[in-house]
């Protein structure tokens, strides 16, 4: 819903984090979950390790809403099925939240959420619509090479995420 971004970027944020440069990671340099080479794309030109480290929840922001936010519609989303179709957009890509959610719902995955989506999000049951995303995310999560590594963190975050979508219904 419009009026949820504020809560879901400080939501998300808490599971991103601060910076990190884990080797072990194939975003590389990150900071508040936004990887060097998605600000660069958003900046439009390179930056350093100094400029990743001092980004701030405020620099973040409208990158999140126009990168992740705009793209899966949240506006258009109910309560909760809002911040957890954003919280896995950032993790995983737009398109790849978006798949997700139009696989939920029986709606041919484009990547793209239109009118026939968002018609058959309304038309379901959002506490259903949660879960069953959250299990399709964790899935897809725990079949990726780095789950060894990042797996018990992505499994609480997921959690997480679902429990607080569920009390936003």
């Amino acid at each position: 819903m419009i009026q949820n971004f504020d809560k879901a970027l400080k939501a998300v944020l808490v599971h991103e984090g601060g910076y990190v440069f884990n080797p072990k990671d194939p975003g590389g340099e990150t900071n508040l979950g936004c990887t060097k080479a998605v600000w660069e794309e958003h900046c439009g030109h390179p930056v350093d390790t100094k400029t990743m480290k001092a980004l701030t929840p405020a620099d973040v922001g409208p990158l999140y809403k126009n990168k992740y936010w705009d793209k899966i519609k949240g506006d258009d989303l109910p309560s909760g099925v809002d911040y957890v179709v954003f919280d896995a957009a950032i993790n995983s890509g737009a398109g790849r939240a978006a798949k997700w959610l139009q696989a939920c719902v029986g709606v041919e995955p484009d990547g793209g959420i239109g009118p026939k989506t968002l018609a058959a999000v309304r038309a379901f049951n959002s506490e259903q619509l949660i879960k069953d995303y959250s299990k399709r995310r964790l899935s897809f999560l725990s079949d990726l090479s780095t789950w060894e590594t990042f797996g018990r963190g992505w499994a609480k975050r997921v959690a997480e995420v679902e429990d607080a979508g569920l009390k936003l219904l």
